[in-house]
Protein backbone atom coordinates (compact mmCIF):
# COMPACT_ATOMS: atom_id res chain seq x y z
CA UNK A 1 0.00 0.00 0.00
CA UNK A 2 1.35 3.71 -0.33
CA UNK A 3 1.35 5.00 2.74
CA UNK A 4 2.92 8.51 1.44
CA UNK A 5 6.32 7.98 3.50
CA UNK A 6 8.19 5.09 2.70
CA UNK A 7 8.53 3.17 6.18
CA UNK A 8 6.60 3.44 9.16
CA UNK A 9 7.93 3.06 12.48
CA UNK A 10 5.32 0.58 14.54
CA UNK A 11 7.01 0.53 17.36
CA UNK A 12 8.04 -2.14 19.61
CA UNK A 13 6.77 -5.56 19.67
CA UNK A 14 7.06 -8.67 22.14
CA UNK A 15 7.97 -11.63 19.08
CA UNK A 16 10.38 -13.38 21.29
CA UNK A 17 7.80 -16.75 21.05
CA UNK A 18 7.40 -16.28 17.57
CA UNK A 19 11.44 -15.65 17.23
CA UNK A 20 12.32 -18.76 19.28
CA UNK A 21 9.81 -20.90 16.99
CA UNK A 22 11.33 -19.99 13.63
CA UNK A 23 14.59 -20.24 15.03
CA UNK A 24 13.81 -23.75 16.26
CA UNK A 25 12.56 -24.72 12.66
CA UNK A 26 14.71 -27.80 11.15
CA UNK A 27 16.25 -27.01 7.44
CA UNK A 28 13.32 -29.14 5.43
CA UNK A 29 10.32 -26.33 6.62
CA UNK A 30 12.90 -23.66 4.60
CA UNK A 31 11.89 -25.91 1.60
CA UNK A 32 8.29 -26.96 1.65
CA UNK A 33 7.23 -24.39 0.00
CA UNK A 34 9.47 -22.54 -2.74
CA UNK A 35 6.39 -21.22 -4.83
CA UNK A 36 7.67 -17.49 -3.69
CA UNK A 37 11.20 -17.37 -5.00
CA UNK A 38 10.84 -19.79 -7.82
CA UNK A 39 7.92 -17.28 -9.21
CA UNK A 40 9.34 -14.10 -8.47
CA UNK A 41 12.57 -13.81 -9.90
CA UNK A 42 13.51 -11.31 -6.98
CA UNK A 43 13.25 -13.41 -4.36
CA UNK A 44 15.46 -16.39 -5.44
CA UNK A 45 17.73 -16.01 -3.17
CA UNK A 46 15.13 -16.32 -0.12
CA UNK A 47 13.46 -19.07 1.78
CA UNK A 48 10.27 -19.20 3.42
CA UNK A 49 8.33 -21.14 5.86
CA UNK A 50 4.55 -19.56 4.48
CA UNK A 51 1.49 -19.98 6.97
CA UNK A 52 -1.06 -18.25 4.75
CA UNK A 53 -0.57 -17.33 0.91
CA UNK A 54 -2.77 -15.89 -1.75
CA UNK A 55 -2.04 -15.21 -5.60
CA UNK A 56 -4.61 -13.38 -5.84
CA UNK A 57 -5.42 -14.77 -9.45
CA UNK A 58 -9.08 -13.80 -9.29
CA UNK A 59 -8.81 -10.38 -7.21
CA UNK A 60 -10.46 -9.26 -5.55
CA UNK A 61 -12.27 -12.80 -4.91
CA UNK A 62 -9.12 -14.19 -4.40
CA UNK A 63 -8.84 -17.13 -2.07
CA UNK A 64 -6.64 -17.02 0.80
CA UNK A 65 -4.88 -20.56 1.89
CA UNK A 66 -3.07 -22.14 4.66
CA UNK A 67 0.50 -22.95 3.96
CA UNK A 68 2.89 -25.84 5.26
CA UNK A 69 4.21 -23.28 7.82
CA UNK A 70 0.28 -23.04 9.39
CA UNK A 71 0.95 -25.74 11.69
CA UNK A 72 4.40 -24.83 12.73
CA UNK A 73 4.28 -21.51 13.09
CA UNK A 74 0.04 -19.82 13.69
CA UNK A 75 0.36 -20.43 17.43
CA UNK A 76 3.17 -17.98 17.94
CA UNK A 77 1.97 -15.56 14.82
CA UNK A 78 -1.27 -15.11 15.73
CA UNK A 79 -1.12 -12.93 18.66
CA UNK A 80 2.21 -11.21 17.07
CA UNK A 81 -0.45 -9.84 14.02
CA UNK A 82 -3.52 -9.20 16.50
CA UNK A 83 -1.25 -7.05 18.71
CA UNK A 84 -0.04 -5.15 15.77
CA UNK A 85 -3.68 -4.71 13.70
CA UNK A 86 -5.43 -3.82 16.81
CA UNK A 87 -2.60 -0.94 18.15
CA UNK A 88 -2.17 0.20 14.41
CA UNK A 89 -5.16 -0.36 12.14
CA UNK A 90 -9.10 -0.74 11.83
CA UNK A 91 -10.13 -4.27 13.33
CA UNK A 92 -11.75 -6.51 11.22
CA UNK A 93 -9.85 -7.03 8.54
CA UNK A 94 -8.20 -10.42 6.88
CA UNK A 95 -4.68 -11.23 6.67
CA UNK A 96 -4.55 -12.78 3.00
CA UNK A 97 -0.29 -13.52 3.34
CA UNK A 98 2.22 -14.35 6.28
CA UNK A 99 5.48 -15.72 5.90
CA UNK A 100 8.93 -16.33 7.90
CA UNK A 101 11.30 -14.75 5.11
CA UNK A 102 15.21 -15.83 4.99
CA UNK A 103 17.42 -13.56 3.33
CA UNK A 104 20.93 -15.82 3.01
CA UNK A 105 24.32 -14.71 3.69
CA UNK A 106 25.99 -12.82 1.22
CA UNK A 107 22.61 -12.43 -0.72
CA UNK A 108 20.66 -9.81 -2.04
CA UNK A 109 16.70 -9.00 -2.88
CA UNK A 110 16.81 -7.29 -5.82
CA UNK A 111 14.49 -3.61 -6.53
CA UNK A 112 11.48 -3.78 -6.91
CA UNK A 113 7.59 -2.49 -6.50
CA UNK A 114 5.09 -5.04 -5.64
CA UNK A 115 2.36 -4.13 -8.80
CA UNK A 116 -0.43 -6.41 -8.33
CA UNK A 117 -3.62 -4.70 -6.89
CA UNK A 118 -3.94 -6.81 -3.81
CA UNK A 119 -0.42 -5.12 -2.83
CA UNK A 120 -1.83 -1.75 -3.17
CA UNK A 121 -4.70 -3.32 -0.54
CA UNK A 122 -2.61 -4.28 1.90
CA UNK A 123 -0.28 -2.75 4.61
CA UNK A 124 2.89 -4.82 4.36
CA UNK A 125 4.20 -5.12 7.62
CA UNK A 126 7.56 -6.59 9.10
CA UNK A 127 8.89 -7.77 12.17
CA UNK A 128 12.60 -8.65 12.18
CA UNK A 129 13.52 -11.99 13.66
CA UNK A 130 17.13 -11.94 13.41
CA UNK A 131 19.54 -9.37 11.46
CA UNK A 132 23.24 -8.21 11.19
CA UNK A 133 24.62 -4.92 10.83
CA UNK A 134 25.45 -5.59 7.01
CA UNK A 135 21.73 -5.80 6.18
CA UNK A 136 20.63 -2.70 4.74
CA UNK A 137 16.34 -2.10 3.53
CA UNK A 138 16.20 0.29 1.26
CA UNK A 139 13.08 1.78 0.28
CA UNK A 140 12.56 4.69 -2.71
CA UNK A 141 16.42 5.45 -2.49
CA UNK A 142 16.60 5.61 1.15
CA UNK A 143 18.33 2.73 3.37
CA UNK A 144 16.93 1.78 6.28
CA UNK A 145 18.39 -1.04 9.14
CA UNK A 146 15.69 -2.32 10.72
CA UNK A 147 15.97 -3.80 14.32
CA UNK A 148 14.74 -6.79 16.19
CA UNK A 149 11.91 -6.24 18.60
CA UNK A 150 10.59 -3.83 16.95
CA UNK A 151 7.58 -4.02 13.68
CA UNK A 152 7.48 -1.92 10.62
CA UNK A 153 5.29 -1.16 7.65
CA UNK A 154 6.91 -0.74 4.38
CA UNK A 155 5.50 1.12 1.73
CA UNK A 156 5.48 -1.85 -1.26
CA UNK A 157 4.57 0.54 -3.83
CA UNK A 158 8.15 2.29 -3.88
CA UNK A 159 11.35 0.39 -5.62
CA UNK A 160 12.32 -1.61 -2.57
CA UNK A 161 14.66 -4.01 -2.46
CA UNK A 162 17.47 -5.70 0.43
CA UNK A 163 20.96 -6.29 0.88
CA UNK A 164 22.75 -8.54 3.06
CA UNK A 165 26.59 -8.74 3.14
CA UNK A 166 26.59 -9.90 6.43
CA UNK A 167 27.85 -14.01 7.28
CA UNK A 168 24.88 -14.72 8.96
CA UNK A 169 20.77 -14.86 7.12
CA UNK A 170 18.67 -12.53 7.74
CA UNK A 171 14.99 -13.09 8.88
CA UNK A 172 11.77 -11.55 8.96
CA UNK A 173 8.49 -12.16 9.29
CA UNK A 174 5.89 -10.39 6.63
CA UNK A 175 2.49 -9.83 7.03
CA UNK A 176 -0.19 -8.41 4.69
CA UNK A 177 -3.62 -6.82 5.94
CA UNK A 178 -5.90 -5.48 4.74
CA UNK A 179 -8.53 -3.07 6.40
CA UNK A 180 -12.33 -3.87 6.47
CA UNK A 181 -14.28 -1.88 4.09
CA UNK A 182 -13.72 -0.66 0.32
CA UNK A 183 -10.53 -1.66 -0.85
CA UNK A 184 -8.10 0.67 -1.04
CA UNK A 185 -7.55 0.48 -4.60
CA UNK A 186 -10.70 -0.35 -6.79
CA UNK A 187 -13.27 2.42 -6.01
CA UNK A 188 -16.58 0.06 -5.27
CA UNK A 189 -14.37 -2.64 -4.85
CA UNK A 190 -14.84 -4.92 -1.52
CA UNK A 191 -13.59 -8.39 -0.17
CA UNK A 192 -16.56 -10.66 0.25
CA UNK A 193 -16.69 -11.99 3.70
CA UNK A 194 -17.00 -15.71 3.74
CA UNK A 195 -18.50 -16.87 7.02
CA UNK A 196 -15.61 -18.93 9.22
CA UNK A 197 -16.16 -22.27 9.96
CA UNK A 198 -15.30 -21.93 13.71
CA UNK A 199 -13.67 -19.95 16.45
CA UNK A 200 -10.83 -20.47 18.19
CA UNK A 201 -11.70 -21.25 21.41
CA UNK A 202 -7.63 -20.32 22.69
CA UNK A 203 -8.72 -16.46 21.26
CA UNK A 204 -11.69 -15.40 20.03
CA UNK A 205 -10.06 -12.08 18.48
CA UNK A 206 -9.21 -14.64 15.46
CA UNK A 207 -11.69 -17.08 13.53
CA UNK A 208 -10.01 -19.54 11.86
CA UNK A 209 -11.15 -22.66 10.11
CA UNK A 210 -11.78 -25.42 11.44
CA UNK A 211 -9.33 -28.53 11.53
CA UNK A 212 -11.53 -31.02 10.00
CA UNK A 213 -13.03 -29.10 7.49
CA UNK A 214 -12.31 -29.81 4.06
CA UNK A 215 -9.16 -28.61 1.71
CA UNK A 216 -12.45 -26.64 -0.60
CA UNK A 217 -14.38 -24.86 2.87
CA UNK A 218 -10.52 -23.73 3.98
CA UNK A 219 -9.70 -22.11 0.49
CA UNK A 220 -12.88 -20.28 0.68
CA UNK A 221 -12.56 -19.60 3.99
CA UNK A 222 -11.32 -16.55 3.12
CA UNK A 223 -11.66 -14.64 6.65
CA UNK A 224 -10.01 -17.28 8.32
CA UNK A 225 -7.56 -15.18 9.35
CA UNK A 226 -8.88 -12.08 10.65
CA UNK A 227 -9.23 -9.86 13.86
CA UNK A 228 -12.89 -8.74 14.95
CA UNK A 229 -13.55 -5.26 16.19
CA UNK A 230 -14.16 -5.21 20.32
Amino acid sequence: MDIDVPMRDLGAIDASALRDAILGQEDIAWHADEYRQKTYHQHDQTRSIVLVFTDASNWPEANVRKEPGWDRLAHVAMPVMQEITKKHYPTGGEVIRAMAAKLLAGSNIKSHSDTHESFHCGHRIHVPITTNPKVWFTIDGRPYQFKVGQAYEINNQKQHSVMNKGAEDRITFIFDYIPPGPLAYGPGKTRQQHESLSISPADDAFRIPSENSTDADRSISVYGWVTRST
